[in-house]
């Protein structure tokens, strides 16, 4: 009997002194934490509770628990009470999430973002990713990873799953759109973001970004608001306008988001000074409004945006700034409605970092981009709405695809093709044939009141005649 005596003599011992530790660090947390007394006292009462729960699962509980475990999921647990984009980063994920701002990382490629319901879906493939030549699509739905069911798991935790070392393998089981699931496997891989892109290449590789020579429409494909992507914007057109150029269609289709910053610089370029560019402001933060200044300015021409479901973020600011201003036409389909701000705050004793939503962005015209629980207004809203269902999404990115490939390598110079993304039959891509035309239009308009002929040749023409006479969009 001596022996259970012992023990039981002990373990008292062992708790109170568990006890006296841990009521020592609450009284270091409470004399740290900011705000009032009576905040103090209420968030000292918090982690004394929370400490006793600890103290008692992992003293009591019939099992052995992981230490590790139990932590993460004290803060999953807070998290999980807040949005989906809220995260906690520990620190063997940090250069990870650092690289992935800076328009690379480490895995399959794919964007990811979550419902209310906590299904995981594909905002969009990255171009020359694992994702994309396995066939995932935006739209999808992960159901499995390594096939085991991730309902339920917070966003940050099924990318945790996803993620690994280059050269491992992750298996996942999506359904598509159309309801059939599929099951791949992948091989994880540096994945560079591409940035700005044109039309489609050239034989020597170049990018050739004239989908019209008569008259010189330009197109231009923003694929994410990496840093530094205003100023490649800003040197191609300026570039182009040398060459002539008397119209832009900016693509910012299937863009997730990336940098306000670089999205702000490339909006004050097109905007007269002392415009609002975007407003952000939460209950923790004042609001915050961005002027446009003199700065960088590119000619005025006339400038259509094409956005649609998958378009996030940064680019439904682009967008929806540039069409507030009065300043472009925007056509396709209304935006995702991604219109939070997040602040990474670094965490004491490098023990990771806080991706936490601290504010709304907030259009010129006052309209919220962030789409809520319930909210029938959100995002950006074109006003000439061309419909693509998923089957169209998809043929769309395999031409954007194809068209990005490289070819041979050849000595002979390049010459940019006239009107390639204009054809005699149906077209694969009807939002951008909407935009041709009527950035055809718009520059035929302009030409008139300026008293210069306009001269609109084939295969533009027979193009526009056969979209004005198919009923393929509808006008919001």
């Amino acid at each position: 009997m001596a022996k259970p005596m012992a023990a039981a003599t002990i373990r008292p011992m062992k708790q109170r002194l568990f006890w006296i530790i841990s009521a020592v660090m609450m009284a270091v947390l409470a004399f740290n934490l900011p705000g009032s007394m009576a905040q103090r006292d209420d968030d000292y009462s918090f982690v004394r509770t929370l400490v006793d729960i600890h103290r008692l699962v992992a003293t009591n509980y019939v099992d052995p628990v992981n230490e590790d475990k139990l932590r993460q999921g004290a803060i999953d647990g807070m998290l999980g009470q807040l949005d989906p984009f809220s995260i906690y980063i520990p620190p063997v994920h940090q250069e990870e999430f650092d690289n992935l701002l800076e328009g690379s990382f480490k895995g399959v490629g794919i964007q990811l973002d979550q419902t209310p319901d906590h299904h995981t879906v594909v905002v969009t493939p990255i171009d020359d990713s694992p994702a994309f030549h396995a066939g995932i699509m935006a739209g999808d739905i992960i159901e499995k990873v390594n096939g085991e069911s991730i309902d339920n798991l917070r966003l940050d935790e099924v990318i945790k799953k996803i993620s690994g070392p280059i050269g491992s393998k992750v298996t996942l089981t999506v359904k598509h759109v159309t309801g059939k699931e599929q099951t791949v496997t992948m091989t994880r891989q540096e994945v560079n973001v591409p940035e700005v892109v044109g039309y489609e290449r050239n034989p020597d590789n170049s990018w050739n970004y004239w989908v019209s020579d008569h008259p010189k429409v330009a197109y231009m494909q923003i694929k994410q608001f990496t840093p530094n992507v205003s100023d490649k914007v800003h040197q191609t057109l300026q570039s182009l306008s040398s060459q002539g150029m008397e119209g832009l269609i900016l693509d910012l289709r299937f863009n997730p988001g990336g940098l306000l910053e670089e999205a702000a610089k490339i909006i004050n370029s097109f905007i007269p000074p002392d415009k609002v560019i975007v407003s952000t402001k939460g209950r923790n933060r004042p609001e915050h409004i961005e002027y446009s200044d003199d700065k960088d300015k590119l000619p005025q021409f006339p400038l259509i945006v094409l956005i649609n479901e998958h378009s996030a973020s940064a680019s439904e600011i682009v967008s929806g700034s540039l069409l507030d201003n009065k300043r472009a036409l925007v056509i396709g389909q209304r935006s995702y409605g991604k219109g939070s701000v997040q602040e990474v705050m670094p965490l004491e004793d490098k023990s990771g970092e806080l991706k936490l939503t601290v504010a709304y962005y907030y259009l010129p015209s006052g309209r919220l981009v962030h789409r809520k629980p319930g909210a029938t207004d959100w995002g950006v809203d074109p006003q000439i709405v061309v419909p693509v269902d998923a089957q169209g999404e998809e043929a769309i990115l395999n031409e954007m695809y194809e068209r990005e490939l490289f070819h041979r390598p050849t000595t002979t110079p390049s010459k940019p093709t006239t009107t390639v993304a204009t054809t005699t039959t149906q077209p694969t891509d009807p939002q951008l044939q909407q935009a041709i035309t009527t950035m055809v239009g718009l520059i035929v308009l302009q030409n008139e009141k300026s008293n210069t002929t306009a001269r609109v040749e084939h295969p533009v023409a027979q193009s526009v005649h056969e979209l004005t006479t198919a009923p393929t969009t509808q006008s919001q």
